[in-house]
């Protein structure tokens, strides 16, 4: 049977629906930034889908609540399941109804390519912004999410090749947070908005943002951190926390802690902040180490997932690579060396706040590392930022309106 004609839409109709599906935090700030940078193609075009605050202060229509999709592992997802499979057939049966110019699903690869695959065999257009991280695991899920998205906008320059060898159309459109962050990063002025002296070490510490990672994070990290205090005095300890139930979670673990002296400044949000005015940051793998190191900071990675998502992954060998932080990634995929490792990494079992607190003070007594750290993080920036000129959000606009205007083709 033949693949249906993808629906084009009609562009120039009085108010065109676009729709786009984000996950989590980091997704609702792509999607925000997209619907501005698509408005000026579209200057009449309606937005709705699934997104969250910042999506909707852009005058987006959120269907379901963002939270429904912050999952992660094999087991989150798993447990979650029923209300994902009821959520995401109501979603794809609304989406073909209103007959949207384009699907944008950002980021949420467990969700997102499911509902984009549906709708691609339902004939509409179908665009998948920021690539799974198929470097990292199995590259054969190219093909896969070439089933689902007519288009993949890659944040990193190294992703369209890997799905040039599958025939995928992927375009890198550089990445969001390297607008965000200047080249060489100043400390003073973000000490300054933190009320910081500017001569006393600082370590800025971020368990994660979703209540899971905190869950598994916080405890190791925030005790970390004391055993830092206690070796470096005079340290301040900066903890910015994603959001408000994240804040209320640290204020609980801090209390059932030690009293001890160690007294850590807790900030609702201002992550940036945090890492500028830090000499090193702890946190938790994820693209807060791209933040990181976008801001020139020394850190030290440390991450845990549920132990059944933990075993399965390696019982099925999906694992490519041996490091896991983004700056280490970056290095290797960049030309620094296929053994390059810029950041201490302290994952599943090796991470407890002994190892985390042993890696942090090496940093803190190591000027000359932390200075080689710094120069190689200036030179990823430039990779991220290419020949690219202007900001993500308008790249990745600009491809999707590309899609728009090309003739209708058939469904791969």
């Amino acid at each position: 049977m033949q693949a249906p004609d993808v629906v084009q839409g009609d562009a120039g109709a009085s108010q065109p629906l676009i729709v786009l599906l984000a996950g989590e935090d980091s997704g609702d700030q792509l999607g925000s930034d997209l619907i501005v940078a698509l408005r000026r193609h579209y200057p009449h075009a309606r937005f709705a889908g699934i997104g969250g605050k910042r999506m909707q202060e852009q005058g987006f229509q959120s269907w379901y609540d963002i939270r429904e999709l912050s999952l992660f592992g094999f087991a989150e997802v798993v447990s979650h399941l029923p209300r994902l499979l009821k959520l995401r057939k109501a979603l794809v049966a609304r989406v073909i109804a209103e007959k949207p110019i384009v699907v944008v699903g950002i980021d949420a690869p467990d969700f997102n390519l499911g509902v984009e695959q549906r709708l691609k065999a339902a004939g509409l257009r179908t665009v998948h912004y920021v690539s799974p991280s198929i470097w990292a695991w199995r590259e054969n899920r190219a093909e896969k999410i070439g089933q689902s998205a007519h288009r993949v906008l890659c944040l990193f320059p190294m992703e369209p090749p890997i799905y040039a060898r599958h025939g995928i159309d992927a375009r890198f459109v550089g990445h969001p947070l390297a607008d965000r962050f200047p080249l060489v990063c100043d400390r003073i002025p973000a000490r300054r908005a933190l009320q910081l002296p500017l001569d006393v070490p600082v370590l800025a510490v971020l368990p994660g943002s979703r209540h899971s990672e905190l869950e598994r994070l916080g405890v190791p990290f925030l005790d970390a951190a004391r055993r830092v205090a206690a070796a470096l005095p005079g340290l301040r300890i900066i903890i910015p926390a994603a959001n408000a139930r994240a804040l209320a979670t640290l204020k609980t673990m801090l209390a059932r802690g030690p009293h001890d002296e160690m007294m850590p400044i807790l900030l609702d949000g201002q992550a940036h902040d945090a890492m500028l005015a830090a000499d090193v940051v702890l946190l938790a793998s994820g693209t807060a180490t791209l933040e990181a190191m976008l801001a020139k900071r020394p850190m030290v990675v440390g991450y845990r997932v549920s132990p059944l998502s933990y075993r399965i992954a390696r019982m099925l060998n999906m694992l490519k690579t041996d490091v896991y932080a983004l700056p280490n990634i970056l290095a290797r995929a960049c030309g620094m060396g296929p053994k390059a490792m810029l950041v201490p990494e302290l994952m599943q079992e090796q991470c407890t706040a002994a190892n985390l607190a042993k890696a942090a003070l090496e940093l803190f007594r190591d000027s000359d590392r932390r200075g080689a750290i710094v120069a190689a993080f200036e030179q990823l920036h430039e990779t991220l930022r290419g020949q690219l000129h202007g900001h993500a959000g308008d790249h990745a606009a600009a491809a999707i309106a590309q899609l728009l205007d090309a003739p209708a083709v058939n469904a791969r």
